[in-house]
């Protein structure tokens, strides 16, 4: 089905809304709340809010990107739930992820103080424009889908995609202090 129709059925409250969003997005879902999670039955619970979610904000929004709507809420969702289990001590599968992009990516305090997020966020954006296919990929799996080093090697060892990782936060950080950001 569609997306325009899927979000066709949102707004006319039709239960079949979620059941195609399941069978379309659901598999994306589980993947993104899985990788920041690392514990399935919190992954699920994050996909399951994520549809409740999508039907709170369906009327009145209609997404452009029905993919990218459900994995932003998705991401955001694992993230919190991520942080208040945190909180807790139970696990630490984000951390990793999160602590790679803290030399390239300003603290979130400063960065209101000199570029708002929007003007950050399109920073980033360009950069990734700029970049090459394969390069663009790799960065977007590895910080908004949160792959593991292992699943994104391919044929090469993780230890090698992590020289690459490395050198494109680095590319990443030479860029927004060029453009003026301060880290």
């Amino acid at each position: 089905m569609e997306d325009k129709q899927i979000i066709a059925l949102y707004h006319r409250r039709s239960e079949q809304a979620i059941a195609e969003t399941d069978a379309k997005y659901g598999a994306l879902c589980r993947s993104i709340a899985q990788n920041i999670l690392s514990i399935r039955e919190d992954a699920e619970e994050c996909v399951n809010d994520t549809y409740h979610s999508a039907w709170l904000q369906m009327p009145p929004q209609w997404p452009r990107s029905l993919q990218a709507f459900l994995g932003r809420i998705t991401r955001n969702l694992s993230i919190s739930r991520f942080r208040a289990n945190h909180a807790r001590k139970r696990y630490a599968g984000l951390e990793l992820m999160l602590s790679e992009l803290d030399e390239c990516i300003p603290d979130p305090r400063d960065v209101e103080q000199i570029v708002d997020g929007r003007q950050l966020s399109a920073l980033i954006s360009r950069w990734l424009d700029a970049l090459p296919g394969e390069e663009r990929t790799l960065f977007i799996r590895r910080y908004w889908y949160g792959d593991s080093l292992r699943t994104l090697a391919g044929d090469c060892t993780p230890a090698q995609l992590a020289q690459r990782m490395y050198r494109l936060r680095r590319q990443l950080k030479t860029f927004l202090e060029s453009e003026g950001v301060v880290l």
